[in-house]
């Protein structure tokens, strides 16, 4: 059993699960390997810096020779959920009310004419009903946001061409500014409190970094010797990194923040389901490597030298 975790598992929290799987699941072999390397084996590299942009958080990890250089890690807690609940916020403010996909049906009552009818659920709960929201509010950012060119301020962008977008249940909503605005929370953070009902997570947006900054921090941290060759490979990962125009807006910012010696390349698959299910691709492709088996937790090691054996075996 291959197992991929993030790369700020702590030894407890592996030793744990090694016990679990050993004891209760009676596995016959486990390795654990860290999220960061099985994406760079994805893209067929040994070493880089993942940017794996997830739903609730955003890690940046360097990876050296199929190892995560642990002690450069950088995460924010600025994911796709909270871009897709600052689009739900931005939408209400603007009068822009999202019905839930379960409240209501669509008949055709003559051709190409559609008639929306109300349906009553009264004993759904806030957060199905929220759940519902969010999924719609998440296609919206998906088909109708990218990344601005340069950082994202009202003026500049005030007058901006309006984008339509069809809802589940027939009404058209226009889309402006906010399909810049939002994808800037990435490299902006403090734009959370621009946008209304979002008061809970300014806290939280005004201590996080945005994604150059961590990225040349992560690097900052590394060796001195294997910097210019994590610049020239940074990976983008997960499905909030297949926003469009993510790739060249990061590459141009790390550009001007990086030092001048420095090659950047910011590298991402072209199909956005790669992206998204690239731990899972490099997964498959280190499990099928003959070099590969010996490299297994076995059960009898297991029972030999103690759960600690995990750390010397899945570093």
């Amino acid at each position: 059993m291959l197992l991929a975790e993030p790369s700020s598992n702590s030894q407890q929290q592996r030793e744990r699960t090694a016990e679990l799987i050993f004891e209760k699941y009676n596995v016959p072999a486990l390795f654990l390997a860290k999220n960061a390397v099985l994406t760079s084996f994805a893209s067929g590299r040994a070493t880089s810096l993942v940017v794996d942009g997830g739903g609730g958080s955003t890690t940046i990890a360097p990876v050296h020779d199929g190892y995560v250089l642990q002690k450069a890690v950088a995460s924010s807690p600025i994911g796709g959920e909270l871009l897709t609940d600052c689009l739900l916020k931005s939408l209400e403010s603007k009068g822009v009310m999202i019905k839930p996909r379960y409240s209501f049906k669509r008949k055709e009552i003559q051709l190409g004419v559609f008639q929306t009818v109300d349906l009553d659920f009264p004993s759904t709960t806030e957060s199905y009903r929220l759940y519902s929201q969010r999924v719609i509010a998440s296609d919206i950012k998906e088909c109708v946001c990218r990344a601005p060119d340069t950082p994202y301020d009202e003026s500049s962008y005030s007058n901006i061409p309006m984008t339509p977008y069809e809802l589940p249940d027939g009404q058209t909503i226009e889309i402006g500014a906010d399909r810049f605005k939002i994808p800037d929370i990435l490299f902006n953070p403090s734009l959370v409190q621009t946008i209304p009902g979002m008061d809970n997570f300014v806290e939280i947006a005004s201590s996080a970094r945005g994604l150059p900054q961590m990225a040349i921090e992560s690097i900052n941290k590394c060796d001195v010797d294997i910097r210019r060759e994590l610049f020239s490979s940074i990976l983008l990962a997960g499905g909030t990194a297949s926003m469009q125009q993510l790739k060249e807006r990061l590459e141009k910012d790390l550009v001007e923040e990086s030092p001048q010696a420095a090659r950047v390349k910011v590298l991402a698959s072209g199909n956005a389901t790669e992206r998204r299910f690239s731990v899972w691709i490099g997964g498959s492709i280190l499990a099928s490597l003959g070099s590969f088996q010996q490299t297994w937790f076995s059960k009898s090691e297991y029972e030999e030298h103690g759960v600690s054996y995990v750390q010397r075996k899945c570093p």
